[in-house]
């Protein structure tokens, strides 16, 4: 008898804890949920964090995030208004205030990223067809001084220079503004949407290097000219500076030559004033010297040159 009680608390035991498990849940900081009876929503939404409860079996919870959430559309090729066809990558935050509606609405968070894809990838692609290119890319306190452009950058023709009307910031406004009129429907409301990457198509990709490819090989054949200018207009001083010097060169040579000839012409003036006869001795004998080997001199013999080779007794 007495196992037979002690089973059966043991089982009363058990099926209360069962209820109360089923009965008690606890609600996260980042959760807020809704009591569910048989498909549709029983009393307030649940937003205290905390122990709560609930009828068991027959009742359950949803649960829905408090914080901000991200959406990451797919990559889509949209053409501006000036049609130049751009693949565009967008983003946007979002989050959950109101869990009744947005229960009824899209029941969970994969139903409503699926909302969120048609909505804003409408919306982007409604803005960006209307918008030109520079629109796109720029923001509208973009501002640029031509005259610290190189000329080179100037030759570009993607875009122009002039100061954007708009620009990114306010075409993103416009699709938060756009997508927000949609959300309150949905309990969901659009924090911001933001455009992350901007690029051209392929086949433009294609015939923008091509283009750059080309203006960059033109650039530089005009620096390869200009520098062979240069370097002919480098070469050709160089050689004028090196003429210059030479011809200064040879005047200086000149002049020292010249002024060497004359202290050599004022050394022999003074050597044959102080001593003419020995000088002439001298000059004779250098005379002499230079006759070679084999040498005939037709002269008379009463020349002066064969004065010191005569006798020295005669008169």
């Amino acid at each position: 008898m007495k196992r037979i009680i002690a089973l059966m608390v043991g089982i009363v035991v058990i099926a209360v804890v069962v209820v109360l498990a089923s009965a008690v849940f606890a609600i996260d900081q980042a959760e807020q949920g809704i009591i569910v009876q048989f498909g549709e929503p029983v009393g307030e939404v649940i937003t205290e964090p905390g122990l709560h409860w609930k009828l068991p079996f027959i009742q359950e919870v949803r649960r829905f995030d408090k914080r901000l959430l991200a959406w990451d559309g797919e990559v889509s090729q949209i053409p501006t208004l000036g049609r130049e066809f751009i693949m565009v990558d967008t983003t946007a935050r979002w989050r959950i205030v109101d869990p009744l509606q947005f229960l009824r609405s899209v029941r969970d968070e994969l139903g409503a990223r699926t909302r969120l894809d048609d909505i804003i990838d409408s919306v982007v692609r409604d803005i960006i067809s209307g918008a030109d290119l520079e629109e796109i890319v720029r923001s509208r306190d973009w501002e640029v001084d031509i005259t610290e452009i190189a000329e080179e950058e100037l030759i570009r023709a993607d875009v122009g220079l002039e100061k954007p009307k708009m620009g990114r910031e306010l075409l993103e406004q416009e699709m938060l503004t756009a997508a927000s009129r949609l959300m309150p429907e949905l309990g969901i409301e659009i924090v911001d949407v933001r455009i992350k990457r901007i690029n051209y198509i392929d086949s433009v990709r294609r015939q923008v290097e091509s283009r750059m490819i080309s203006e960059r090989q033109s650039i530089a054949a005009r620096f390869r000219s200009e520098g062979e200018g240069r370097s002919q207009e480098i070469q050709g001083e160089m050689e004028r500076q090196l003429r210059q010097i030479r011809s200064e060169a040879q005047r200086q040579a000149e002049e020292i030559r010249g002024e060497a000839d004359a202290k050599a012409t004022k050394v022999y003036g003074e050597a044959y004033g102080i001593d003419p006869e020995f000088f002439a001795f001298l000059r004779t004998l250098e005379s002499y010297q230079a006759i070679g080997k084999n040498t005939t001199l037709m002269i008379d013999a009463n020349s002066e040159f064969f004065r010191y080779l005569e006798s020295p007794d005669k008169p």
